[in-house]
């Protein structure tokens, strides 16, 4: 190839009647298209990283750009407020509308946006989604760990509690852990799954 390209320069053939490109132009094509696949693994790297790194799933991440891009219309990599506030609703996030929505909202933004440009940029939104995402345990896992302490029982004890967990841990679960009045109870039994669902709002102690 390199030995045509010498011929062809060297015999000053600068046009070829049956093809309107040069050699020129097709160097410049050539080195553009290497330019954008190295891009392209760059970004697709990059990206992988970012998920590795933040502990978010593949379909997370995508979700999170295809949502953030949507509503960055202008491709500029930053979303005002109110494009942002509609991103994260879109993503399931509930804002309300009254004062008290308002007021969360602006608690979010002084994260996201700590300068107070008037935008949130990307990375912001992603940190944010990500904490979002991972910090989020459900009752379920909080009594599965319960149970790992209690060695499977439907209950556990305070020493088991205090041998287990920090001091302060400890007693702030025993004062607030109601009785546990199952079969089997034993004197002291404390109902660990009572608890654990309304840590999280799904009943009530």
């Amino acid at each position: 190839e390199n030995r045509y390209t010498q011929a062809v320069q060297e015999g000053m053939i600068f046009e070829n009647r049956y093809t309107q490109y040069t050699m020129e132009t097709l160097r410049v094509g050539w080195e553009q298209l290497l330019t954008s696949i190295n891009r392209n693994i760059n970004e697709v790297e990059n990206q992988i990283l970012t998920r590795d790194s933040k502990g978010i799933t593949q379909e997370q991440l995508n979700e999170f750009r295809a949502s953030f891009n949507h509503f960055d219309k202008n491709r500029t990599g930053r979303l005002a407020p109110e494009e942002f506030k509609s991103c994260l609703v879109s993503l399931g996030y509930s804002i309300g509308k009254d004062r008290q929505g308002e007021i969360d909202f602006q608690r979010i933004l002084a994260v996201v946006d700590p300068n107070s440009s008037g935008y949130v940029h990307f990375d912001a939104f992603l940190d944010f989604m990500t904490r979002e995402s991972t910090d989020t345990d459900t009752a379920e896992q909080v009594i599965d760990s319960f149970r790992i302490l209690a060695a499977d029982k439907p209950y556990i004890l305070p020493d088991e509690l205090r041998r287990e967990l920090p001091p302060d841990q400890a007693e702030y679960c025993i004062k607030r852990m109601p009785p546990y009045k199952g079969p089997n109870a034993v004197p002291g039994a404390l109902d660990y799954m009572s608890f654990s669902t309304a840590l999280y709002g799904e009943s009530d102690l």
